[in-house]
């Protein structure tokens, strides 16, 4: 099965065009439905700062858009798998692992973007195509 490894650059690609394309779904309606409000009064019921709703909304957006090309792929797939940990923490493990609004979900993507944190992007990234060969990121 080793024939197989010569594909591991398409499937960092399927990883992040998934992960990606989640997170800018979650994104928009924060910053272009209004739902920022929402999110901002979720944080600071939490006791945090209002403005992390912002961080929140827009790392979604404009990480999930960075991340379907491969710009700067481990820094998003570290951001994405803290927010990830956090929405499990105090939102979907009072709901358990599985079933509407559970756990399951985020941990799938939290897994996902861990794995991108250290494999990067891969040789079809534009990570990929700024540092080259010397930067480690997919074989």
């Amino acid at each position: 099965m080793r024939f197989l490894n010569r594909f591991q650059p398409f499937a960092l690609l399927v990883l992040r065009l998934a992960l990606g394309s989640i997170m800018i779904a979650h994104g928009w309606p924060k910053v272009f439905q209004g739902g920022i409000g929402r999110t901002v009064m979720t944080m600071t019921s939490w006791g945090w700062p209002w403005w992390l709703g912002y961080v929140a909304g827009y790392t979604e957006l404009v990480g999930g858009a960075l991340l379907i090309p491969g710009v700067l792929v481990r820094l998003w797939g570290l951001a994405f798998a803290f927010e990830m940990i956090v929405v499990i923490w105090k939102i979907h493990w009072a709901r358990g692992f599985t079933g509407p609004g559970a756990a399951e979900f985020p941990l799938a993507c939290a897994a996902i973007a861990f794995a991108l944190i250290f494999f990067g992007g891969g040789l079809l990234s534009v990570d990929h195509l700024i540092w080259g060969r010397g930067h480690k990121s997919g074989r």
